[in-house]
């Protein structure tokens, strides 16, 4: 008995040792940084504010800028087909402008976190100050020259928020947090539901699922009332104020990072 209990644990051990090899080859193929409980648990703050941001930026774009997306880019891919379809009131000119910068956005940041992936903490804060310059130059458009549905400036502002939303969601990729891409709730609801029995998922899980989806909502709901009160500008103008003080908190945590 004593022998086959040895056997057990030394396949165990050799399922954890080609477990450690498989991220290690696609860190190595990626040229990230693997990410570690440690970090994961110093972002989760950032992270969770960020996903905050993208309700707000999905109400500030969805309704005031003809129904696109800038963060979801699920939904532009669904608008696109509403498009094609001839359901009135879309624009496929408007969310293929939102996913090709989304893409540019997206391809930047990857090679922005390979070329620093010895420097966690400096990706990551720039990727989130990308997204700081990107909607305080998006809300002074808007104040300057005004937002109109349909002309240049409306496809410059969805473009520019497109661009950073793809920048940060390249970055929190590679961090590879559970539970919070920032962007999309879909999987996040599903393993909420899913692992909704006993064994399945423990208080400290189940509490971070249902906060994130939560954030997102009342992102949302933030955005939706600065958008009919201050009009796009304002809520842009508000949205960039929350990403820097996102930034100034991941600056702050450096220690866990």
């Amino acid at each position: 008995m004593s022998d086959g209990l040895t056997a057990t644990a030394d396949g165990e051990a050799a399922a954890r040792t080609a477990r450690t090899a498989g991220v290690a080859t696609t860190t190595a193929a990626t040229g990230a940084a693997a990410p570690t409980p440690g970090r994961q648990a110093g972002v989760v703050p950032v992270l969770a504010a960020l996903t905050f941001a993208s309700g707000m930026l999905d109400a500030a774009s969805y309704l005031g800028l003809g129904h696109v997306f800038t963060a979801n880019m699920t939904g532009n891919v669904v608008i696109l087909g509403f498009a094609a379809a001839g359901a009135p009131g879309f624009s496929a000119a408007a969310s293929a402008v939102s996913l090709a910068a989304f893409l540019f956005g997206a391809a930047g940041g990857g090679r922005l976190a390979s070329r620093h992936a010895d420097r966690p903490r400096r990706w990551m804060l720039t990727a989130v100050l990308v997204e700081v310059v990107a909607l305080t130059v998006a809300a002074v458009l808007g104040a300057v020259a005004g937002i109109r549905v349909g002309d240049w400036t409306g496809y410059t502002v969805t473009a520019v928020l497109a661009m950073a939303m793809g920048c940060r969601n390249a970055t929190v990729r590679r961090l590879a947090v559970p539970d919070l891409t920032t962007t999309v709730l879909t999987l996040t609801l599903t393993g909420l539901a899913a692992d909704a029995r006993p064994g399945g998922q423990d208080r400290r899980q189940a509490v971070r699922r249902a906060g994130v989806a939560a954030l997102m909502l009342a992102g949302a709901a933030t955005g939706t009332w600065l958008l009919r009160t201050f009009g796009l500008p304002g809520c842009l103008g508000v949205a960039a104020v929350w990403a820097l003080g996102s930034a100034s908190l991941l600056r702050a945590r450096h220690a866990t990072i």
